[in-house]
């Protein structure tokens, strides 16, 4: 008799996996969660009638290629904080608080210890972020994935009242420009970088590297930093114009989309420190200033759009939860086609 086992799906496995991560999701529920893990769909209540009109926002996301370094590292706990990060901070910059988040794990055999070790840190991106983990889907997909390899997707769905969405539209010259510490690649330009540390440069995770304080593989495995509940707290106290999560291309391609027609960003490269990692790239991989900034967010995780009187106390303010910020450049009129950033030194 042939069974799903012997083609490679364990059922057994999945359901024991789900009875260990009950606990996990449970620890991130909100009151307005109304179903348990299991369902087939997440039921959660919108309180509507504390907005004057909700708009739901929705992100999704994946981890990319930094899972290639938890598999060198065979370390699974981290990349789950990576994937909630990606999807939250992608939200938050409308205004709009994380509520919800599904995750999508796939692998061709499913390793019940390592995957409670992914749901766990996806759990505790949520927990930093303020928002339930309502649902999602285990696939186990023989032949699909390289063994011991799996592959993450995140969904987020938050909520801004209309009146406080933000959209950039009121930024005008003369605004400050406000950049918050990352906590290092955070989960882009991994490409790039295993292409320069391990393919040509021949290094192990556990190289140490001049510029490093730890090995290779610990740094490059460092969570994304999540930014709701920090960047909620500041629009309930100062009117912020317009906010860019610095993901994949850098400053250079992420702040001109938060950007007006008629807009440049000046940014002063020499306003804040570049974290050890990026000069270690920039060194062992001969790759240029202009690259490093096109890729790599070069140590600022999320940028802020203020009225230039509100520099100190936002900075102040942000300080005061956790975040490591610095007046970066100032927008000034552009007569281009387009919103772009213009590099000083």
């Amino acid at each position: 008799m042939t069974t799903y086992r012997e083609a490679g799906v364990d059922i057994d496995a999945g359901d024991e996996f789900v009875d260990r991560i009950k606990p996990l999701v449970r620890s991130t529920f909100r009151p307005e969660v109304l179903t348990d893990l299991g369902g087939f769909g997440g039921l959660f209540r919108l309180q509507a009638q504390q907005y004057e009109d909700p708009v739901l926002v929705s992100g999704t996301d994946g981890v990319g290629t930094k899972l290639k370094i938890a598999f060198m590292m065979d370390r699974h706990d981290t990349v789950g904080i990576d994937l909630v990060a990606m999807c939250v901070n992608d939200i938050v910059v409308s205004g709009a608080e994380p509520l919800f988040f599904l995750d999508y794990f796939a692998t061709g055999k499913l390793a019940v210890d390592k995957a409670q070790q992914v749901v766990a840190g996806i759990a505790e991106g949520c927990r930093q972020a303020g928002c339930a983990l309502i649902g999602g889907e285990t696939a186990e997909m023989p032949s699909m994935y390289a063994e011991g390899e799996y592959d993450l997707a995140g969904f987020a769905v938050g909520v801004v009242d209309k009146p406080k969405i933000i959209d950039g539209k009121t930024i005008t010259p003369g605004d400050a420009v406000l950049g918050f510490a990352s906590s290092g690649l955070h989960s882009n330009g991994y490409s790039l970088a295993r292409r320069v540390f391990f393919d040509k440069a021949k290094l192990d995770f556990r190289a140490m590297l001049p510029e490093l304080d730890r090995p290779l593989g610990e740094v490059l495995l460092t969570p994304t930093r999540i930014y709701a509940k920090q960047i909620l707290a500041l629009l309930r106290e100062f009117p912020i114009k317009g906010i860019a999560h610095i993901t994949g291309g850098g400053i250079t391609e992420n702040l001109p989309r938060v950007l007006p027609n008629g807009s440049r960003a000046r940014i002063n490269r020499k306003a804040w420190p570049i974290p050890p990692l990026f000069q270690a790239l920039s060194r062992v991989g001969e790759v240029d200033r202009a690259e490093m900034f096109r890729v790599f967010n070069m140590g600022i995780g999320l940028i802020l759009v203020v009225p230039a009187h509100l520099v100190t106390p936002v900075l102040s303010k942000a300080e005061d939860l956790g975040e490591r910020g610095w007046q970066i450049g100032e927008i000034v009129s552009w007569s281009g086609s387009e919103p772009e950033v213009d590099y000083v030194d």
